[in-house]
């Protein structure tokens, strides 16, 4: 499958699409990255139809770019970035990551990833110890103390416990981070806009090692990963 960029600039509406070549090796793989970008584009249209041929102050806009991450005979990864706006304070994020298995010909998602509750409960902890340590740091720099650092020490708590509970559902976007040999050395779990913090803080991460991962991996992927 051949992905072609796309650029489309009208009166009442803007669409900017991109993609690594390398991802066209895969048809598969292109397939779905295609289909995600077809629907941002559904949605974006879906709006324009709807505002009955009236154009908005601002053209309404969709900017979606796919970066390839990882490739290797075994792991293949892209990410999807952007945003897609259709009135309002601001655009709605768009945040998507893709983890293709070449040799299984098939895509790695969370749910077959961890083999039960005990490793998502690991993976909770460990993500809320790094989240709740970079919102200390956040706070310290702003220099707040008293009553305002614990008011927003408290509701960054909630959204971090909110976003981050022991289920394949909070943590559906991960990134393989390999190393020198090919093998994924940790996973970066990532967090869109909103999920574990406020809009206007951006996408979040957290970077979780093999170490800690392998005892809950399930038995099928335990050699893509580093000590398997």
């Amino acid at each position: 499958m051949v992905l072609a960029d796309v650029v489309e600039t009208r009166p009442d509406y803007i669409v900017g699409i991109s993609y690594p070549q390398s991802a066209s090796r895969h048809p598969l793989l292109a397939q779905a990255l295609k289909a995600y970008a077809e629907a941002a584009r559904a949605d974006l249209m879906k709006a324009v139809a709807g505002s009955n041929g009236q154009k908005p102050p601002v053209p309404y806009d969709l900017s979606l770019q796919f970066s390839g991450l990882v490739d290797t005979p075994e792991v293949v990864a892209v990410a999807a970035d952007g945003s897609t706006y259709t009135g309002g304070a601001h655009g709605n994020p768009l945040v998507a990551r893709f983890v293709w298995l070449p040799q299984r010909q098939s895509m790695l998602e969370a749910g077959q990833l961890v083999a039960g509750p005990a490793g998502w409960q690991a993976i909770s902890d460990a993500s809320r110890e790094q989240l709740m340590t970079a919102l200390s740091q956040r706070l310290d720099a702003d220099e707040l103390e008293g009553a305002d650092r614990a008011a927003q020490l408290r509701s960054g708590s909630a959204m971090i416990d909110a976003g981050t509970e022991p289920n394949p559902r909070d943590f559906a976007l991960f990134e393989p981070v390999m190393n020198a040999e090919g093998q994924i050395r940790a996973l970066r779990f990532v967090f869109p806009p909103t999920q574990v913090a406020p809009y206007e803080e951006g996408t979040r991460t957290v970077e979780i090692p093999a170490r800690l991962l392998l005892p809950h991996v399930a038995p099928d992927y335990r050699p893509l990963f580093q000590g398997g």
